[in-house]
């Protein structure tokens, strides 16, 4: 027969039980119990939406169906062209990949340490406060996203091939059930090893990693990038020169500004770290609790709107940690992370509130978002002890009342938490804003803004601030030949998935570029 698709529901305590899911499909597709087909599964999902939720799926049912994709990385041998990729995050070793898919030899300079020796300065953050400006959350082999949730969902289904990318992953480790889940994720103890073999592969196919690799300058012959120069005053040259740098390099944006390269402010979101009892989140997102064994932890993505701006969350960690990501001494930053797991009892997530370039820029100058972002961050930070990365927290009540938390529930942040007026010390038309949703989004889901709940400052790291001209065509920039923008950093991406994809797009520009 030929193949047809067809959706199926199960109940959570049939979900592992063999040979639920066939009778199920087959029974959907009008065939016998022993009808000589195959069963495929598509995509693969949780509804949250009855009282008691479900699994559903999308399933193939056919004669002879194809097995999901083999091996995707097919290097070729590499020819004389070399090109620098700053930064080993998804985007430069995805644009490593594909350069050496192109017969290109990529040359990574990454400016932190590789995925092994990165844990160690996590580690000082928590245990003595001190921030590696090379190495820590956001800078090191993985890039931010390593020692994150490992999300791999993606809205920019239109910016490259999303499938591609997740059997990249697969190949190189992560569990095949990412190319059927709707959300799908990978968590912070498996990317390491993932990334491992990305960097292996690289390598065993004629290309360059350099860790410790900090560029301090770019190499120009007229209006040619020629290479770069790094903080030791070693200079690398290559025919062309991709900055996967991510959002948070601002020497970066500095140098450039210095060079007088073309770049321009961008708008980005702003807020907190909002804490909340795994339970409690099930209860409001399963509608009862504890939950069954078989569902995963409950997730959300959630908006509002208040003041004629969005107010939404970001990069929800269901069984997660808040987690400090600041970048050089004197900041302080949150994120949050999740094992593969996702049994940690917290659930966090951003709530965070549309910026707009009004609200932070005077002028054309390319860096006063940035400039605004950093002065926030620096707010928080000297809000506390002036040492270590202890977070200021409110109750979600008292801070929608505007009054100082005389306890603080317990919190997955290890630094620890203090009592502070966050009413007062976020900028005032984010806190406004958000004390205006936090009502709203708890008349929406009961509880969500009850006494359980908290908020830690700040969430500040949503997206760069700043975006890097190119060519909507070559991806060139328009006044340097032989440099391209790319990913999360360059402001043409958001999240893995997406930076992995403009990683591929750009090093396919640069092998056209130079053919």
């Amino acid at each position: 027969m030929k193949s047809a698709f067809f959706e199926v529901s199960l109940d959570p305590d049939l979900v592992h039980v063999q040979g639920a899911l066939r009778a199920a499909a087959l029974k959907k597709a009008g065939l016998p119990d022993d009808a000589a087909v195959m069963i495929r599964v598509r995509r693969r999902s949780v509804d949250a939406r009855p009282r008691r939720p479900r699994f559903t799926f999308q399933v193939e049912v056919g004669t002879d169906l194809p097995d999901a994709a083999a091996e995707v990385f097919c290097p070729a041998p590499p020819g004389a062209k070399r090109v620098i990729v700053v930064g080993a995050g998804p985007a430069g070793y995805f644009a490593a990949l594909s350069l050496l898919e192109h017969g290109i030899k990529p040359v990574v300079l990454e400016r932190g340490k590789d995925v092994n020796a990165r844990r160690k300065d996590l580690k000082k953050i928590y245990t003595e406060g001190l921030i590696d400006p090379h190495s820590n959350y956001c800078f090191g082999e993985g890039g931010a996203g390593t020692y994150s949730d490992g999300k791999l969902y993606t809205r920019a289904t239109k910016r490259g091939n999303v499938s591609r990318v997740l059997d990249l992953l697969v190949q190189f480790g992560a569990s095949p059930d990412i190319r059927i889940d709707a959300h799908p994720h990978l968590g912070s103890n498996v990317l390491p090893g993932i990334v491992r073999a990305m960097r292996a592969a690289v390598q065993d196919c004629g290309g360059e990693v350099h860790f410790g690799a900090h560029v301090a300058d770019l190499l120009l012959s007229g209006d040619r990038v020629t290479g770069v120069r790094l903080s030791g005053g070693e200079a690398v040259y290559a025919d062309a020169v991709i900055l996967a740098t991510g959002h948070s390099a601002r020497d970066v944006f500095h140098l450039l500004a210095a060079r007088n390269i073309a770049m321009e402010a961008k708008p980005f979101a702003m807020g907190v770290r909002i804490e909340h009892p795994q339970p409690l989140i099930d209860e409001i997102f399963y509608h009862h609790t504890p939950r069954h064994p078989a569902l995963p932890a409950a997730s959300y993505r959630i908006t509002t709107q208040a003041s004629g701006r969005g107010v939404f969350s970001f990069c929800m960690c269901p069984g997660g940690f808040v987690v400090p990501a600041s970048t050089a001494p004197g900041e302080l930053v949150l994120n949050g992370m999740s094992l593969a797991s996702r049994n940690a009892p917290f659930a966090n997530a951003g709530l965070v509130v549309e910026l707009r370039l009004e609200d932070m820029c005077t002028s054309d100058d390319p860096l006063q978002a940035l400039a605004f972002q950093a002065a926030a961050e620096k707010a928080v930070f000297a809000c506390g002890d002036g040492v270590t990365q202890k977070a200021p927290a409110q109750r979600v009540p008292d801070f929608v009342r505007g009054v100082v938390s005389e306890v603080l529930p317990p919190t997955s942040y290890i630094p620890g938490i203090y009592s502070a007026p966050l009413h007062d010390l976020l900028p005032e038309f984010v806190a406004a804003r958000l004390r205006a949703a936090l009502p709203e989004l708890g008349r929406r889901y009961k509880g969500y803004d009850s006494a359980e709940a908290k908020v830690l400052a700040v969430e500040s790291r949503t997206s760069s601030p700043v975006r890097i001209l190119r060519d909507g065509q070559t991806l060139e920039h328009p006044a340097v030949r032989g440099l391209f923008p790319c990913g999360e950093g360059a402001g043409y991406a958001g999240g893995i998935v997406s930076a992995a994809m403009d990683g591929e797009k750009v090093a396919a520009a640069v092998a056209a570029r130079l053919a």
